[in-house]
């Protein structure tokens, strides 16, 4: 009777490991990735956490400028109020004509003294001036002469004459300037001349200091008439108005 041979039971128990090990194609998601994976977490948003730091950066930077803002006003406030600072004023005083003549050769001969009065109505504030130019024009730009006035210091309350000699010696005039200078010195109403005057102030205010600042002075209404003889003439300045182009500026505050 021939053998039959029968399989062995750890061949069916092998070949169930086997199926186990090697899944049918397709695997389903959970062979793939495997069970033993650990669970998805969501990372946070870093596009939103960098936007809220920068809204709270720009939201402290306003309140910063705006309390800086407020505290200058707040002082430039109390600067006003303890120092009151006004501008000093300008007054042209007398204006006297020894020369003023036009010679055969269009050329100008002049000679005038000027005395301005210049004002500090301040109670608190100095004014210390650099050396002051003077340029006086007719009203149709003709220059008449120059001059300057020394360096001086305005102290508070304080009333200062300024002297100076205006002259011009052959002053070369081109042929429209010196017919219309002919005619307004022949005229009764007299000529209309106008002042300016240009320097550099600095302005003191306990231990506050201001930097050097220019001041421009422009005064009308000055009528003058030609010298008769060897006497001077007195012009008219009843009429006269000195403007003063100054801002006085302390740290960042603007008077």
């Amino acid at each position: 009777m021939a053998d039959r041979v029968y399989p062995s039971s750890k061949q069916a128990t092998n070949g169930t490991a086997a199926a186990a090990t090697n899944p049918s194609f397709p695997a389903t998601k959970a062979q793939l990735y495997g069970a033993s994976r650990p669970p998805y977490r969501p990372q946070p948003n870093r596009h939103r956490y960098r936007r809220s730091c920068c809204c709270s950066c720009c939201l402290w930077t306003t309140i910063a400028i705006l309390v800086l803002i407020l505290i200058a006003a707040i002082a430039g406030a109390a600067l006003y109020v303890l120092y009151r600072p006004h501008r000093p004023t300008f007054t042209v005083s007398s204006l006297k004509v020894s020369t003023l003549n036009i010679t055969s050769a269009s050329k100008l001969i002049t000679n005038i003294s000027l005395t301005v009065e210049a004002k500090n109505p301040n109670k608190k504030l100095v004014y210390s001036y650099d050396p002051t130019t003077i340029s006086i024009t007719t009203s149709d730009g003709i220059d008449i002469g120059d001059g300057s006035f020394g360096s001086f210091v305005h102290g508070t309350k304080n009333t200062t004459l300024l002297k100076a000699a205006i002259t011009s010696s052959n002053q070369e005039l081109d042929d429209t300037s010196a017919g219309k200078l002919k005619t307004a010195l022949k005229s009764s109403n007299g000529l209309p001349l106008k002042i300016k005057l240009e320097t550099k102030v600095k302005a003191k205010m306990g231990a506050l200091k201001t930097p050097k600042l220019g001041i421009k002075v422009a005064c009308e209404g000055i009528k003058i008439t030609v010298p008769k003889g060897k006497s001077a003439t007195t012009a008219s300045t009843s009429n006269a108005k000195c403007k003063v182009d100054l801002r006085l500026k302390i740290w960042r505050w603007t008077f």
